[in-house]
C-alpha cells in the first residue's frame, strides 16, 4: 500500500459506553481508516493500540462463531481503564479477502478449519491484510512507542517492519 496518498480527512469527538474518544478519519481516495483515539498521544511511550480489521459476522451479525466484537470491546475496556490509547480500525473483512471470502469459507470452518486455512480451501489467501496504514495513523499522531493489545504476533512483525516501536502485547480476549 502507499502511504503517500493518505490524508486525514476529519476529526471529532465521540461518547462511547467506554467514555470520549476522538475519532480520526483517514483517507486515500479508495479506503478509510478509523483511529479512535482517549487521552493526549502525541509523543507518548506505551500507548494501548489495537489495530482491529472489519467483521461484518461480528461487528453486525453478532455472529456467535466470532470474537471480534469481544476483542473489540476488550480494546476499548482496557484503553479506558489506562486513560489513553488507540483503536485502528481497517476495511479488511475477511481477513483482507473481502465478505464473499468469509461466506465462502464458512462451510470448511463449519467442518473445523481454523479461520486460515478455510480461506485457503476456498480458494483465498489465508491472511491478505495490509497494515501499513495503521503504520502511516501511528506515526501521523506522532506515538513514540505501542503495547500491543493482540493475538496476532503477524501484526506486530508488519508493524516493526514499518517501524513502529512495539514494546510490549496484551492479550485481546477477555
Amino acid at each position: 500500500m502507499n502511504t503517500k496518498n493518505i490524508f486525514k480527512l476529519a476529526e471529532c469527538e465521540i461518547n462511547t459506553k467506554y467514555g470520549k474518544f476522538q475519532e480520526h478519519l483517514y483517507g486515500d481516495g479508495h479506503n478509510n481508516f478509523i483511529a479512535i483515539t482517549m487521552g493526549n498521544l502525541s509523543g507518548s511511550e506505551n500507548v494501548l493500540c489495537r489495530v482491529h480489521s472489519t467483521c461484518i459476522y461480528g461487528h453486525y451479525f453478532n455472529n456467535t462463531d466470532c470474537d471480534c466484537q469481544s476483542q473489540f470491546d476488550n480494546a476499548q475496556k482496557l484503553i479506558q481503564a489506562e486513560g489513553r490509547g488507540i483503536i485502528i480500525l481497517l476495511d479488511q473483512e475477511g481477513k483482507g479477502n473481502g465478505h464473499l471470502a468469509l461466506m465462502k469459507s464458512k462451510v470448511y470452518k463449519d467442518q473445523g478449519y481454523q479461520q486460515s486455512k478455510a480461506y485457503e480451501a476456498a480458494g483465498f489467501r489465508s491472511d491478505a491484510r495490509d497494515y501499513a496504514g495503521a503504520a502511516f495513523i501511528i506515526k501521523d499522531l506522532k506515538i513514540d512507542s505501542i503495547v500491543m493489545i493482540t493475538d496476532n504476533v503477524d501484526k506486530i512483525k508488519t508493524l516493526t517492519e514499518h517501524n513502529i516501536n512495539v514494546v510490549d502485547i496484551k492479550t485481546a480476549q477477555i
